[in-house]
């Protein structure tokens, strides 16, 4: 008998989806690195002559992580992951366990090359299934045959899972999706919304099978608890939501160096310390670590401010007993019965 259609990994779980984990597994945290090529965010999207200069820069933040006891997940996408000076850096590491390779897909630069870039082809869920498989299996492919290892975990460019995302992953046996940015919504610009979507792991379908690893957002404030609604509620309203972010009303704080201070960070680690979140998951983008390549860094001072960043936030979660974790620890920990 066939197995049952995969939902949408945008579909709203009921409780009974929740991932449990083993008897005596504490709060861990997970950082992932998009590691992508270079483009200018403010300008349209670019198929030819992908950069990738700020990839000689993951040897360093590798070490800082190893350092601090953090094994960091690169989510690679094709012109990183098919640069031989990626593996030659990150190879030992990943052998070792001290890093793991993901999967990152930006389809503009992401063979095959058969759809027209615009910015709805830019989110790779919206693709015809076909095209969808086709460029997740050759990306799949460069991975494993450039790193020795098929990676376990997907995000998708742009956060743009699609209808037919869950089921291309399972057929790869991918065991986590990473592309939800809980509580931001991408429609706008012809993207997914992620609205409503918890902020703990998931199945995607029955047990067993698709975890949906979430990347962490935690309201803050006053209005927190009713945060869910009342962010969205003012989404057209930029200067509202600033002013309650300035007063402590309510604030909508990412786990990410980029663009959130270290103090906004620590307050959002303590925030979801006591909510309970099992897996803090932590992302930013790989051109970040060198100058003058993302809207986030652009002196040297904001690269020691990044490095800052990371130490205070590694030193919280610490101090708040959230230990460092993998993809393969996540795995382990998973209960199935």
């Amino acid at each position: 008998m066939a197995e049952p259609a995969l939902p949408r990994i945008t579909d709203t779980p009921d409780a009974a989806a929740q991932v449990k984990f083993r008897a005596g597994t504490e709060q861990r945290f997970l950082v992932t690195v998009d590691a992508e090529e270079e483009f200018d965010w403010a300008q349209p999207l670019r198929r030819d002559d992908p950069r990738t200069a700020t990839v000689c820069r993951l040897s360093r933040f590798q070490s800082f992580c190893e350092t601090h006891g953090v094994t960091p997940v690169y989510m690679m996408d094709y012109p990183v992951a098919s640069l031989p000076l990626a593996a030659e850096l990150l190879g030992d590491a990943v052998r070792g366990g001290r890093a793991e390779i993901g999967i990152q897909l930006h389809p503009w630069v992401n063979p095959p090359h058969v759809e027209i870039v615009s910015e709805r082809n830019s989110f790779v869920g919206s693709l015809p299934l076909e095209l969808e498989r086709a460029k997740l299996a050759e990306l799949h492919s460069t991975i494993a045959r450039n790193f020795g290892k098929a990676p376990l975990i997907y995000r998708a460019g742009r956060y743009g899972v699609g209808p037919n995302t869950a089921m291309l992953l399972r057929e790869l046996g991918i065991a986590f999706d990473t592309s939800v940015r809980a509580r931001f919504e991408y429609t706008d610009i012809g993207g997914p919304s992620f609205l409503g979507l918890p902020l703990e792991p998931w199945w995607v379908g029955a047990p067993g099978g698709l975890i949906e690893l979430p990347m962490t957002t935690i309201y803050a404030g006053l209005l927190r608890r009713i945060g869910g609604w009342l962010h969205p509620a003012t989404r057209r309203i930029e200067a509202l939501r600033g002013v309650m972010a300035r007063t402590g009303l309510l604030d909508r704080i990412p786990f990410t160096p980029e663009g959130v201070t270290i103090a906004e960070a620590l307050r959002a680690v303590d925030l979801a310390v006591e909510d309970g979140v099992p897996v803090m998951v932590f992302s930013f983008h790989s051109p970040s670590l060198r100058p003058g390549h993302t809207p986030y860094v652009r002196s040297d001072a904001d690269l020691d401010l990044l490095y800052d960043w990371w130490r205070a936030v590694f030193a919280r979660l610490r101090s708040r007993g959230v230990a460092s974790t993998s993809v393969q620890g996540i795995m382990a920990s998973v209960a199935l019965a």
